[in-house]
């Protein structure tokens, strides 16, 4: 008699927007899901404003459907197959939708600057292996934002900038909202390190305020 394989596992890898998440999941060689495709469309009622501004506050959790993102999570670990949406960040508007697989792989990456926000519904779920948060110098985060955002044209350039100069001053306490939800904050190396721990099969508690 076969038995049934075990589910899959997520690491959730989150850090202040440009920390650099996309580039090191896609280092693993795992499968990545992308979680600023769970965005809220542009037109929702319910996207929070930036205090004393016009500007939509993109870096708010309530600007994101965490729902959906666990829901995703969850189909994807039971099934190794799910269907997610595609965001245009420029246009703030889901495009179309595909069919995101991870196959038999045992362990795939969530990453966004949200993931810490869904921590301790991963755990409870029982699919978490880890929670990393990226962290390093807000001049650096900032230089590496800004140039990725002006790059791909996300928004334009007076939002950009004054979203980077607000998000510099704001880094360490992302970090530390982050961290308080349950993610492990670390450095590039370190982070390897436990994602390559995680592949192994090792899953890493998390912190009993998650």
């Amino acid at each position: 008699m076969t038995s049934s394989p075990l589910p899959a596992r997520v690491v959730l890898l989150t850090g202040p927007s440009g920390s650099g998440k996309s580039s090191l999941a896609a280092r693993t060689g795992l499968p990545v899901l992308r979680l600023d495709d769970f965005y809220k469309e542009g037109d929702d009622p319910t996207l929070p404003l930036v205090t004393d501004s016009t500007d939509i506050d993109w870096d708010s959790p309530l600007s994101w459907d965490a729902d959906a993102a666990v829901a995703a999570i969850s189909e994807l670990c039971r099934t190794g197959r799910t269907n997610v949406p595609v965001y245009d960040i420029a246009t703030s508007a889901r495009v179309g939708s595909e069919s995101f697989a991870i196959d038999r792989t045992p362990l795939f990456v969530a990453e966004g600057i949200f993931a810490a926000d869904i921590v301790a519904r991963c755990a409870e779920l029982g699919v978490l292996a880890d929670a990393l948060c990226l962290r390093g110098r807000p001049s650096t985060t900032f230089r590496r934002r800004l140039a990725r955002d002006l790059r791909e044209g996300r928004k334009s350039v007076p939002f950009l900038l004054r979203r980077g100069w607000r998000l510099m001053r704001a880094e360490r306490a992302i970090v530390a909202r982050q961290t308080s939800l349950g993610a492990h904050a670390c450095d590039k190396q370190e982070a390897l390190g436990r994602l390559t721990s995680a592949a192994a099969g090792h899953v890493h508690r998390t912190p009993a305020n998650a």
